[in-house]
């Protein structure tokens, strides 16, 4: 089918309706023969198009049709309307051609780039999936925090939004809070599912796995935009944090807003060994450590506008 993509010079919209089957109209055979078609006298043609009122409207008396083939193939047709005769030499009729040739290109390079562009967003979508499929595999190995990976993935996105990010940053905050907690598949489950506190020795372990992390998720160059929360959402403000010890805006702005959501979703959460904590106490926690273990700003942003706290 040949279908109107677009048109200039119309005093109405008599062919923005135009479904042409192969070798149907003018532009059909246009496209069935390969060649170009010329009317000079458009009113002594009684085609489908000359009987509309709206066409009749538009004054028309010459007519080429003109195919636009790239690689071998019809791509479209490129019609041209005047509204008198119009008399052409051999090399106005040539430059037509050239401009047909330059015109089919450039359709064709339309088409691949979309194609491209799908391909590439199928691939994107895989990944993603993927992603969502490993988060979900972690939040199994580590039962007592079922269900917490996506809630704080959506907390970190509206806390992002209400700090003014947007764009592809918000991607990649959202795939570093879906792997945020990547690094304890390398982790051994004696310490990870220990029931009682962690000795020193196993503290040096677990505090390992925003390294563990980093080496993963590094070696993904897709991935390597979302690496802040999986490798620095344990740093603290004040620079007491693991594994660097980083402080302050030295801080990723992705992990000190996670940070934040991370926190409060624990706090307020049931855990084997405590129950979830109120609403006041977990807020209470987070204006005391706000300077200390958080960005007082995000703290302060994530009361008001994600909690609707009032100061």
């Amino acid at each position: 089918m040949l279908d109107f993509a677009a048109g200039r010079g119309f005093r109405t919209p008599a062919l923005r309706q135009t479904h042409l089957a192969w070798g149907q109209g003018y532009a059909g055979r246009a496209a069935a023969e390969r060649r170009i078609l010329r009317i000079d006298n458009l009113n002594a043609h009684k085609t489908d198009f000359l009987r509309s009122p709206h066409f009749a409207a538009e004054g028309f008396i010459t007519y080429f049709a003109v195919p636009l083939i790239a690689e071998g193939q019809v791509k479209g047709v490129l019609e041209l309307f005047h509204r008198a005769p119009l008399e052409v030499d051999v090399e106005w009729q040539e430059f037509l051609e050239i401009l047909a040739g330059q015109l089919a290109l450039a359709v064709e390079n339309i088409r691949l780039f979309r194609d491209l562009q799908e391909s590439n967003q199928a691939l994107l979508q895989a990944y993603d999936a993927t992603i969502e499929g490993w988060s979900y595999a972690l939040d199994l190995r580590d039962k007592e925090t079922e269900g917490h990976t996506q809630r704080v993935t959506e907390l970190a996105l509206r806390l992002a939004r209400a700090l003014g990010l947007g764009g592809e940053a918000l991607v990649h905050l959202r795939r570093g809070a879906l792997l945020h907690d990547i690094g304890k598949m390398g982790v051994p489950d004696r310490i990870l599912h220990k029931p009682g506190p962690l000795t020193e020795e196993e503290w040096a372990l677990m505090r390992q796995h925003p390294v563990l992390a980093y080496e993963m998720l590094s070696r993904v160059e897709y991935l390597r935009p979302a690496l802040d929360i999986p490798y620095c959402h344990h740093e603290k403000w004040d620079g007491t944090g693991y594994p660097r010890g980083l402080k302050g805006e030295e801080i990723p702005l992705a992990a000190r807003i996670f940070a934040v959501v991370d926190v409060w979703d624990a706090l307020t959460s049931d855990r084997p060994y405590r129950g979830a904590w109120t609403r006041e106490q977990a807020i209470a926690y987070l204006r005391e450590q706000a300077g200390k273990h958080f960005d007082p700003h995000i703290v302060e942003i994530f009361l008001r506008e994600v909690l609707g706290e009032t100061a």
